[in-house]
């Protein structure tokens, strides 16, 4: 969990993935599509990835935890939840206030 926190402590949005995971795909396209400079970590080609996704898992509640979003260092959640707050016109404003946006 230790090196979750770091990595999500050093970029106003991190996102956790997995290369071959359609929905991380589309978060992660949705995230380019707004200009934003992503940092993202797939977990399947990290070192410490499954020790990653065991620590994700823990704090959403399921397994596979991807993607799993940090705006901020705060945890936003999956797909459902990304998409939401997009849909919802919220997600652009949370992207400013973190510093990973300049509209």
């Amino acid at each position: 969990m230790e090196e979750v926190k770091s990595l999500v402590s050093k970029r106003p949005v991190v996102i956790f993935s997995l290369s071959s995971c359609c929905m991380s795909y589309t978060v992660k396209s949705l995230f380019f599509d707004l200009g934003v400079n992503v940092d993202v970590h797939e977990l399947d080609e990290e070192a410490q990835g499954k020790e990653m996704g065991s620590a994700l898992a823990g704090l959403i509640g399921r397994n596979p935890p991807v993607p799993v979003v940090f705006i901020g260092g705060r945890l936003i959640g999956s797909t459902d939840k990304v998409m939401s707050l997009h849909l919802g016109g919220k997600l652009v404003k949370l992207l400013k206030d973190a510093g990973a946006l300049w509209l």
